[in-house]
C-alpha cells in the first residue's frame, strides 16, 4: 500500500517540507488510499464529529450504565466547575468532564466514535470540545483536529498497537491521549514538530498502563482513565507549545510502548484476571453483576 508516511518522522518531515499542516497530510493520504474525493472524506469526518458532539451532550445530561458501575460523574464535574473555585482550572476539568461524558455514554450502550477504540473514545472529543471554548476554531478546524489525531493514530496502529488486548491500556487511552495532545498543538497554532513532541511527552507518561476492566466491562476503571488521559493531553500540549521537547524521539517512544505491551502478562491485557479486576471488590462487583459465588468486600 502506497502511503505518504509510515512513521511520525516521515509525517513531520513531509508537513514541514511542503509547508502543510499534519491534518492536510492525513487528508491527502486518505484521498490516496481510499480513492475518494476530498469532499467525501471531509463529509465523513464531519459526521464523526457530529456523533462526538451528540455523545458529549447526552453524557452531560446524565446517563447510567446497565451494570450501575458508571454514570453521572460528568454531571458532577460540570456542577463542580460551575462553582468557580476548581484547583485544576475550568479548561482542564471541562476536558475531563467531556471525556467522562463520552465514555459514560459508551458504557450505557450509546453511540460514540471510537478514537481509536470505544474504551478510549472520550479523550479526543473531550479535549476538542474543551479547547474549542478557548481557541474558537472554525468547523473545518475542528474536523482537522480529528485528522491530526488520526494521523498519529495511523502510525501507532501500524507500528505498535491500539488494542488493550494486545498492548494494555497504554495502547488505548495512552494512544488516545497522545493523539489528542498532538491535535491540540496544531489547533493552537503549534508546528508539526511540536505536535510530535506533545505526542511523545504524553505517551511516555502513560507507558505500562495495564488493561484490567472490572467484571470484563468497559467501565471501571476505563471511564476515569479517559479523564486522566484528557488531562495528560492538555498538559503535554502546553509543555510542547512552551518549547519543551522529548529526549526520546516519538517513533522510539511508540516502539517502547509496543515492546512493553508485548512483555505484559495476559492477566493485564483485557482479560479481567489481574489488576483492579482481581481485587476483592472487583471480584465482588463481578459476582454482583453476573452472579456466582465470588466473595469480596461488598463495598
Amino acid at each position: 500500500m502506497d502511503v505518504l508516511f509510515r512513521n511520525v518522522k516521515e509525517l513531520v518531515e513531509r508537513a514541514e517540507s511542503e509547508n502543510k499542516l499534519i491534518s492536510e497530510i492525513m487528508i491527502e493520504q486518505e484521498i490516496m488510499i481510499t480513492q475518494r474525493t476530498r469532499e467525501e472524506i471531509m463529509a465523513q469526518m464531519e459526521r464523526n464529529l457530529t456523533v462526538m458532539e451528540e455523545a458529549v451532550e447526552k453524557g452531560l445530561k446524565g446517563v447510567q450504565s446497565v451494570s450501575g458501575l458508571t454514570g453521572g460523574d460528568a454531571v458532577l464535574l460540570q456542577a463542580y466547575i460551575d462553582k468557580g473555585n476548581t484547583l485544576s482550572g475550568p479548561l482542564m476539568l471541562d476536558a475531563v468532564s467531556k471525556a467522562v461524558a463520552t465514555n459514560e455514554v459508551n458504557a450505557a450502550m450509546g453511540t460514540i466514535c471510537a478514537t481509536p477504540t470505544a474504551g478510549s473514545a472520550g479523550v479526543v472529543p473531550g479535549t476538542l470540545f474543551a479547547v474549542k471554548n478557548q481557541l474558537n476554531p472554525t468547523r473545518e478546524q475542528m474536523i482537522r483536529y480529528l485528522f491530526t489525531s488520526g494521523a498519529f493514530g495511523f502510525v501507532v496502529a501500524n507500528n505498535a498497537s491500539i488494542s488493550g488486548a494486545a498492548g494494555g491500556c497504554q495502547a488505548e487511552v495512552g494512544s488516545a491521549a497522545a493523539m489528542a495532545a498532538a491535535a491540540i498543538v496544531e489547533m493552537a497554532g503549534g508546528s508539526p514538530q511540536q505536535s510530535s513532541e506533545a505526542f511523545a511527552i504524553t505517551m511516555k507518561n502513560m507507558l505500562g498502563l495495564v488493561c484490567d476492566p472490572v467484571a470484563g466491562l468497559v467501565e471501571v476503571p476505563c471511564v476515569k482513565r479517559n479523564a486522566m488521559g484528557a488531562s495528560n493531553a492538555v498538559v503535554a500540549a502546553d509543555m510542547a507549545l512552551a518549547g519543551v521537547t522529548s529526549r526520546i524521539p516519538t517513533d522510539e517512544v511508540i516502539g517502547a510502548m509496543f515492546e512493553i505491551g508485548q512483555s505484559m502478562p495476559s492477566a493485564l491485557k483485557e482479560t479481567a484476571k489481574g489488576g483492579l479486576a482481581a481485587t476483592p471488590t472487583g471480584k465482588w462487583l463481578e459476582s454482583k453483576i453476573f452472579g456466582g459465588s465470588v466473595v469480596g468486600s461488598g463495598r
